[in-house]
């Protein structure tokens, strides 16, 4: 009975999938019981159109051997078995639970075939304490919405089937079918918060409400769907207020607070993937509307920054430190030559004719300096020398990176800015050879 619900309930959450005879399914396989349970059902739902991956952590001495066993398990169920090791490095503000869970994501991400689907063996108790988890974090609806279903993931989609099913139906498969799994030690470490709610709480909770992992999960669809619907909200509102990839503050400032917020949420998870605890959020919009209009306020955090300039908001990227007055990366002076400036973008050198750089006024090499303050130009077709500063300000360049341009020097002339402007007396003209300055992959200059 235990291994036809199962199999049942798997079944149904991959309805569509299991329909289409070019669906392939990839189980992201650890070795313990949730993960082997759901290989072994799909071996039946999906036979020949199965394979398993194993993710290395490197954090525990006996992995290697569990990647063993799972080889084994897939050896004997006839499913092809690849294993990957990956490396963990927590960011800043990040746990070594959460800097695991990224790392082998990406891995799994990258080794999808295009329409494959992984399967995750999440189930009801997972969900269950990721609710909890959230909700005791202090998150909104889209945290309280737990674990997804269903999501895009590299070139395939991924698909938790478990996810309505608690871990003793599981228990049960798994005795039914004599299956043997590992037992990783970290899981009964209450040190982890997740694993003191699943050892701890969760049973305190369940013995006075018996029904309460269900009640958890049910409470996530529905956060699922406010969130939702706070998505499609904040989509509307960001068709009236952002305008070629920058919020308009005279529109942000007509809506109502709360969704004002949302409208931020919403473009920082689509735009950076990352958003602003709410103390940061609140504060960022704090100085969006009351900072002086001679200012240029900043709100910053880990993977994202906020910057306000002539009535737009600038969301981007953390900027890296502007270079050091002595950097001076240098660039052949020959077409095609290509300079990596980081997260400061890459200059190249294309051929052209008479326009850019007369290649016969040019040294063998030219030097890109950063600005110091004081630099004077004369921009081709124009006719005087005005200082750099209030071209860069006529322009409307940003003032972050007006010290972040690349600038280029022959023999200790300044001969070009980045890609704004070529120097009148190095400028190209009639049917010369020259070299045309692309400055592409920076940060947004306008």
């Amino acid at each position: 009975m235990a291994v036809a619900g199962v199999t049942a309930a798997i079944g149904t959450a991959l309805a569509t999938a299991l329909a289409d005879p070019a669906a392939t399914f990839c189980v992201a396989l650890s070795g313990g019981l949730d993960s082997s349970v759901l290989l072994h059902a799909m071996v039946t739902l999906a036979p020949g159109r199965l394979r398993a991956v194993y993710v290395d952590h490197g954090l525990h001495p006996d992995a290697p051997r569990w990647g063993g066993h799972c080889a084994a398990l897939c050896a004997g169920l006839q499913v092809p078995f690849t294993a990957c090791t990956v490396t963990v490095a927590a960011t800043a503000g990040e746990g070594p639970e959460a800097a695991a869970r990224r790392a082998r994501y990406a891995a799994l991400a990258a080794r999808l075939a295009p329409g494959e689907y992984l399967l995750t063996a999440h189930h009801r108790d997972d969900q269950a304490e990721t609710v909890l988890l959230n909700l005791l974090r202090g998150a909104g609806p889209a945290g309280l919405a737990g674990i997804a279903t269903d999501t895009a993931l590299g070139a395939g989609r991924l698909c938790r089937p478990l996810l309505g099913l608690p871990r003793s139906e599981l228990l049960a498969y798994a005795r039914a079918v004599h299956l043997d799994w590992i037992e990783d030690p970290a899981n009964t470490d209450t040190r982890f918060d997740r694993n003191f709610l699943r050892h701890d709480v969760l049973p305190l909770i369940a013995g006075r409400w018996p029904g309460a992992t269900a009640s958890l999960a049910r409470s996530a669809t529905f956060s699922s769907e406010a969130a939702a619907l706070l998505e499609d909200l904040a989509a509307q509102d960001a068709r009236r207020a952002v305008r070629r990839g920058r919020i308009l503050v005279a529109a942000l400032g007509a809506l109502p607070e709360p969704r004002q917020r949302n409208l931020l949420r919403f473009l920082c998870r689509r735009e950076l993937g990352t958003v602003p605890p709410e103390a940061r959020l609140r504060e960022a919009l704090a100085q969006v509307h009351h900072a002086g209009s001679d200012r240029v306020p900043l709100v910053a955090w880990p993977g994202g920054e906020l910057r306000r300039y002539r009535g737009v908001l600038y969301l981007q990227a953390p900027l890296p430190a502007g270079p050091g007055a002595g950097s001076t990366p240098e660039l052949p002076t020959r077409a095609g030559a290509v300079l990596d400036l980081g997260a400061l973008g890459r200059l190249r050198l294309v051929r052209a004719t008479g326009r850019g750089l007369a290649l016969a006024r040019l040294a063998p090499v030219l030097t890109v300096r950063w600005r110091t303050g004081g630099e004077r130009l004369r921009p081709a077709g124009t006719a005087h020398t005005r200082e750099l500063k209030k071209l860069l300000q006529e322009r409307g360049v940003v003032p972050w990176m007006r010290t972040r341009l690349p600038l280029l020097y022959s023999a200790g002339e300044l001969v070009a800015v980045a890609g704004l402007w070529v120097a009148a007396e190095a400028a190209a003209s009639g049917d010369v050879p020259a070299l045309r300055v692309s400055w592409d992959r920076h940060p947004a200059l306008e």
